[in-house]
């Protein structure tokens, strides 16, 4: 079953913007999809997590799985642990990764676990 990982591309990182400059955010979208996603992983981007002061923030959601939203994403450091994230998010029925299969950045960047939806 394939999960998605959603894309704040409006996230600045705290920082003034140009009007003509790429957002942190939409850089880091770049990125993972240059990287490509892994199986089972859909990259998706939107545009506002509410999470302005945290950016660049990402979420990992599926069907019948907890849903978590990430914080303090670097599109210059962190593609290949967010990819890594995602590939074990997916490998899960329920989304609940083992504390010790998840990148670093997943366990200290954490900012919300949200219970799945019920059916």
């Amino acid at each position: 079953m394939t999960v998605t990982l959603h894309i704040c591309t409006t996230c600045r990182m705290g920082q003034p913007i140009a009007e003509d400059e790429a957002r942190p955010g939409a850089r880091l979208l770049a990125a993972l999809e240059q990287a490509g996603a892994p199986e089972g992983v859909r990259i998706v981007p939107v545009e506002c997590l509410s999470a302005c002061d945290h950016g660049c923030n990402i979420a990992l959601t599926g069907p019948g799985r907890w849903s978590y939203v990430y914080r303090g994403m670097d599109p210059d450091t962190h593609v290949a642990d967010i990819l890594a994230g995602a590939a074990a998010y997916a490998a899960t029925a329920d989304g609940l990764v083992p504390w010790r299969d998840r990148p670093v950045i997943f366990r200290k960047q954490s900012l919300a676990r949200i219970p799945p939806m019920e059916s």
